[in-house]
């Protein structure tokens, strides 16, 4: 049994990949048997008794949005066998890396890198900035996990991999495929829906909930028997209304923003093609394909590095912004009840195969162990 600290910016019940991944490799981490502490500024400090891991406050002197000015507690962390350290976390993120550097952070140090930093406007430039300051920080770790060799070969970390390709390694995200499963129903013609699951807020920009709301106006009129279903909430949500009802398509189109995480597979079950429009590498995987393909779904995403990597004969790609390209590849979905089942089987299957995670975390587990014992 190993003593595990994760490190996230961002925990549930907020919206979002990062969370989502440390929540659900915390919880399998701790079913095989580690004692785990999830650290992140959202949670109160509990123990999740029903998950078998711990959860603990980090106290922040400023936040904005996802990032948090935080002095991290050294003597706490050394405690523990290994720092799993969710990057990026702005205001935290650097601090960890710089004590790594100069030796106060004496116990191995993994880095999850789940994106890069883009960002438009005044972002764009401070992200600038700070990538050219801290990236180079990120060979002080002992292993970097990347979730797909697509988007470490297209990424902002692509230099600091060739330098030192024995510090990376690739692990895929995964799905709990016992919560996320087909439904027959699913595939019947009758069922014209269309799928977005994600954040509708400000840090999540670069969703293209705009793209699909343009998109789906266009299958609307070839298929006026279709409706989207956006399911998320941010301060992006009336925007995405106004867009709808200037469309003349509200009435088609559900904003399902109150969705339990009970309720989530349902709406997967009762849906025809899920749809992931990304605009930007900042979208860097895409945890709700996953969840789509689990059950059975056709995907359709963006042909960006990363999330065209979970495309594979069960949907298709789409060029990022082109809503016309989205249209036609949703309306030869919805048409086609034969090629609607193929990739739906076809996503299930790639799921059962390489994405589950009661498969991925005992390869995490390893290598922490395989850390721990080059260290003796």
């Amino acid at each position: 049994m190993l003593k595990i600290a994760h490190i996230v910016c961002a925990f549930p019940p907020y919206q979002g990949g990062m969370g989502n991944v440390c929540f659900n490799q915390a919880t399998y981490l701790a079913k095989i048997g580690h004692q785990v502490t999830v650290f992140a500024p959202q949670i109160n400090n509990q123990e999740s008794f029903s998950l078998g891991f711990k959860q603990q406050k980090l106290i922040s002197l400023l936040t904005l949005g996802n990032a948090s000015l935080i002095f991290p507690q050294i003597s706490i962390l050394n405690k523990f066998d290994i720092l799993h350290f969710h990057y990026p976390f702005i205001g935290l993120g650097e601090q960890i890396l710089f004590l790594k550097k100069i030796g106060l952070i004496k116990i191995p140090l993994i880095i999850q890198y789940h994106m890069d930093l883009i960002g438009e406007g005044n972002r764009k430039l401070f992200f600038e900035i700070y990538n050219k300051k801290t990236l180079p920080l990120l060979l002080c770790a002992d292993k970097i996990l990347v979730s797909s060799e697509d988007y470490l070969l297209h990424s902002k970390i692509k230099k600091y991999f060739l330098k030192a390709k024995n510090k990376f390694e690739i692990l895929p995200l995964g799905v709990d495929e016992n919560k996320f499963y087909p439904s027959f129903e699913a595939t019947s013609s009758e069922y014209q829906n269309i799928l977005f699951v994600g954040a509708l807020d400000k840090a999540h920009y670069f969703k293209g909930v705009d793209v699909l709301i343009k998109a789906f106006k266009k299958v609307n009129n070839i298929l006026p028997q279709s409706r989207l279903i956006i399911v998320g909430k941010g301060d992006l949500r009336n925007q995405f209304i106004d867009l709808a009802k200037k469309l003349n398509i509200r009435d088609k189109i559900e904003f399902a923003d109150n969705v339990l995480k009970e309720e989530l597979p349902l709406y997967y079950q009762k849906t025809a093609v899920f749809v992931l429009p990304s605009t930007t590498r900042s979208e860097a995987f895409g945890l709700v394909t996953l969840e789509a393909m689990a059950s059975g779904l056709p995907v359709i995403v963006s042909n960006l590095p990363g999330p065209r990597s979970l495309v594979d004969n069960n949907g298709f790609l789409v060029k990022p912004g082109d809503s016309d390209d989205l249209s036609a590849k949703i309306i030869k979905i919805l048409q086609n009840d034969k090629l609607k089942k193929e990739f739906g089987n076809q996503s299930r299957q790639l799921v059962n195969k390489y994405y589950c995670w009661s498969k991925i975390v005992p390869r995490l587990s390893t290598i922490y162990e395989n850390i721990l014992s080059a260290k003796l």
